[in-house]
């Protein structure tokens, strides 16, 4: 679970990210969930632009999401979520004390 201090940090750190990864109208499937694992474990942080044609509000994919994937839901803005997960073997962000 994240301090708010610690998702303040992640907040800023996501403010500069891209949105890389976007949720259509097919929602959440296999290989969406596949690949956005594979995407945490790389970056950590990653921000997910959900499109207008999805059926589901953006809380309710955050939530499915962030459970399916182990992951921590840091914020989610309009139709943009921005989930963190750590690298227990290679973690890339370092929270500062």
């Amino acid at each position: 679970m994240l301090t708010p201090s610690q998702k303040r940090f992640l907040r800023g750190k996501a403010s500069i990210l891209k949105n890389k990864y976007l949720i259509g109208k097919n929602e959440i499937n296999d290989s969406t969930i596949e690949m956005l694992e594979k995407a945490l474990l790389a970056h950590e942080l990653i921000k997910i632009s959900v499109l207008k044609a999805a059926a589901e509000p953006t809380m309710s994919i955050a939530l499915d999401l962030s459970t399916k994937l182990n992951a921590e839901i840091v914020q989610v803005i309009g139709r943009v979520i921005v989930l963190f997960k750590r690298n227990k073997e290679n973690p890339k962000i370092v929270f500062e004390k």
